[in-house]
Order: structure tokens, then sequence, then C-alpha cells
């Protein structure tokens, strides 16, 4: 298994030379995460410093840098799992994304009009379980501050100041600092009708939040919701959804389900 490793991590390398996509973390082949000392890693995640609300003790920081930055023509996008989402960066093309790993097999692709990468590697802690429900957000300006809510069968409200659900389960993530995502995730869920809103809080600049939508570059920012049932499994099924989202203060009901 240790050789194995081994040859993963030494393809990854040699992938990314090629590439022009330097990947700092996570690296490919197997991963322990009793064997990180600093599972979380150090840095910023673009542009703003994170802010850690949430059960956000489990994240992974996907660090890297698109070191052909000056010739794209369009938003790279990182594809995590199969889940499209913007990629921005700074001016000298780093970046920094939180993600919340299941156990398994996960993998990250990094596309732009210039370099295309792919890795893939095993999450292998024993006692971690896949999720039974995963929704994943993230939208196309990264200004813009975005909010998850979910409302379970019992009447529990899962978001950025309650992220904890009584029971387990409820948000991964609750992104400040960019683009998303935000995660839910339950590996446990209770029976009966889970509700997913969206709602757009405000904006945050370099002089901190703000509720002022004058400078937005965009009239309309596009929001994707998706909803992951049996994650990493045989069963797995996703559905997608897009919203779009047209002032501060917006809030939408982006699905119901029943489990």
């Amino acid at each position: 298994m240790k050789t194995l490793a081994c040859l993963c991590l030494l393809y990854s390398s040699a992938v990314l030379a090629q590439s022009g996509v330097a990947l700092d973390n996570p690296a490919g082949g197997w991963r322990y995460e009793e064997a990180q000392a600093d599972r979380q890693g150090s840095g910023y995640a673009y542009p703003y410093s994170p802010i850690d609300r949430g059960r956000q003790d489990g994240r992974t920081l996907i660090q890297g840098r698109l070191q052909e930055l000056g010739r794209q023509g369009r938003t790279p996008l990182i594809v995590i799992n199969g889940n499209p989402m913007p990629l921005y960066t700074d001016k000298d093309g780093r970046f920094v994304r939180p993600y919340a790993f299941g156990a398994g097999s996960n993998s990250i692709e990094i596309r732009s009009k210039q370099q295309t990468y792919r890795m893939q590697f095993y999450e292998a802690k024993a006692n971690r379980q896949q999720a039974a429900i995963r929704i994943i957000l993230d939208w196309d300006e990264p200004q813009a501050e975005i909010d998850l809510h979910v409302i379970t069968p019992d009447g529990q409200h899962a978001f950025w100041a309650r992220p904890q659900l009584e029971g387990g389960g409820g948000m991964d993530l609750d992104s400040v600092d960019g683009a998303g995502p935000e995660m839910f995730s339950t590996t446990a869920p209770k029976r009966g009708l889970y509700q997913v809103y969206l709602n757009y809080w405000g904006n945050l600049g370099n002089a901190g939040y703000h509720f002022n939508d004058i400078n937005r570059k965009a009239p309309i920012i596009t929001a994707n919701v998706t909803l992951v049932l049996h994650e990493n499994t045989g069963r797995e099924k996703r559905m997608h959804y897009v919203a779009p989202i047209r002032k501060i203060g917006d809030l939408q009901k982006i699905t119901a389900f029943i489990w």
C-alpha cells in the first residue's frame, strides 16, 4: 500500500508540472488523517481570512496556484467529486478553497482555458462515515455572502448562526471568504421532509461586510445547489439546482424532499 501511495504521489507531481497547476494540498494517493499533524493547514482563503463557523474541524483546505494566470480568458473551474465551482485566485494565481470530504474515493479537477489537472485520493479514516445527505452551495460572485439554510423534519434549522443539529449533522462549512462552498451533511437523517433555502445576506469588501449593491460586477448572481444522497456509495444520487439572485435580502426556496 505504501508503494502504491508513493507511485500516486509521483504521478501527480509529474502531471502537475505539465499542466501548469501547482497543488499544495491535498496530495494524491492514500490519506490517513491520524498521520497529519496540521490537517487544516495554514494560510488564508482568497480573498479574505476564513472565519470558522459551523463544524469546520473536519474540513480540508485545497491550496495551490495557477501558474499561467495571465493567459486565462475565463474564470477557471474547480470540480470536486464531480461538482463544478468557479475558482477565484489572487493576482499571483494562488487559491485556497475549503471542502469537507467524505470517506472513500475523492477527486479534484482544475479546468481553465490553458490547463487541466485531475487528482484523486482515498480518505481512509476508519471511523468516518459517508454522508447520507449532503447539500453543497456555491455561487459566481466572490464578494457576495450567500447563506445555506436547511430545515429538518423535526423543525431544526441549520444555518450559520446555529450550525450543529441536535442528534448529529449540520453545517460542515460556512464560507464567508469567497464564492463558497457552504455545505450541510448528515450521516443519520431523520425521516420526513427536508427544506433547502438560500439567502443573499450581504457583500464583503476590504472594509468588511456591507449591504451596498451598487458596485457589484454582475446584475444577476448564479447560485448552484447540489443535493447528494448516499454519497460515495453504489446508491449515490445527485440533483442539481440553479437559482438566479438579484438583490441583497433575496430568500429562495430551492427544493424540498422526503427522506
